[in-house]
């Protein structure tokens, strides 16, 4: 058994991989034609939002420098309120800033020299606005109304002592309840983030001289205020339904393509050849290539 053991062990698992090219035919696949309803998702508009940011980031630690700001703009709720125009946008910008930091365990600053390690700073920036859509490209659907309706039915009692004794109660049902209710499931408008733009303005609200010895100029600071003009591009969609017409299929398409080949001389040998019975719009086609 181990002399079995120690020969798998000295087996090597070897893996090689061999891609080479392979071949392909395109071919046209086969369409329904007629006047076709699909549903698709419809462009309702495209906008260009601007928002003003103000906010103040405070650094866990002194700031030499910022050396880097890298962002990423977050949507987290773009929202057509039908059936009104006005569209609640709502997210955040994601910041991540590099900064140096003074370090004295790395070494003393001198009057020409500071020590300092490289950190990273990551927060987010929150944002949201209403804005109203002035003009639709395509008008969008509009919610249909849940319905709800109660209904009784009849009934007749006797009447108790002190009644005449001909008379009867008629009334309603108390010890039931009868309704008819009808929901309908809309398709809710939703939003597709085109492009961002930033333009910032940062500006530390604190910074002190370094004490000590230190190189001219120099000094620390925590706390930064930013001014930030963020443009968003967004194109707000609905799922509807939309009727199209399709006019080929396949055996057309191969038609076509012998259509365009084929001189003008050849047109009867076409029609000869094929045995398909054309109808007067196609024969109608075909005269028309002059």
């Amino acid at each position: 058994m181990s002399e079995m053991h120690d020969h798998k062990n000295n087996v090597e698992c070897r893996v090689t991989s061999n891609i080479g090219e392979c071949d392909n035919h395109p071919f046209t696949p086969h369409v329904s034609i007629g006047k076709l309803y699909t549903k698709v998702p419809v462009v309702l508009a495209e906008l260009e939002l601007q928002l003003n940011l103000d906010t103040k980031i405070k650094f866990p630690e002194p700031v030499l420098e910022i050396k880097d700001v890298k962002k990423r703009v977050n949507l987290t709720q773009c929202r057509l309120l039908l059936p009104t125009k006005k569209l609640f946008i709502k997210g955040f910008v994601r910041k991540n800033i590099q900064y140096a930091s003074p370090s004295k365990e790395i070494a003393e600053s001198t009057e020409k020299s500071i020590a300092s390690d490289l950190h990273s700073l990551t927060v987010d920036i929150p944002f949201e606005c209403v804005t109203e859509i002035k003009k639709f490209l395509a008008h969008p659907v509009m919610p249909k109304i849940n319905k709800r309706d109660e209904f009784d039915f009849g009934v007749s009692q006797a009447l108790p002592p002190g009644y005449p004794e001909k008379d009867e109660l008629m009334t309603s049902d108390l010890s039931q309840f009868h309704q008819e209710s009808k929901q309908f499931y809309n398709e809710l408008p939703f939003c597709e983030l085109l492009f961002s733009k930033i333009i910032e303005w940062d500006e530390a609200v604190d910074r002190t001289p370094l004490p000590h010895t230190a190189p001219l100029n120099e000094g620390f600071f925590q706390t930064v205020e930013e001014k930030m003009v963020l443009d968003i591009g967004l194109k707000v969609l609905q799922n509807q339904q939309v009727r199209v017409t399709s006019t080929s299929n396949d055996d057309h398409y191969k038609d076509d393509h012998y259509r365009d080949d084929c001189k003008h001389d050849c047109k009867h040998d076409y029609k000869h050849d094929h045995k398909y019975d054309y109808d007067s719009d196609y024969e109608l086609d075909i005269g028309t290539d002059d």
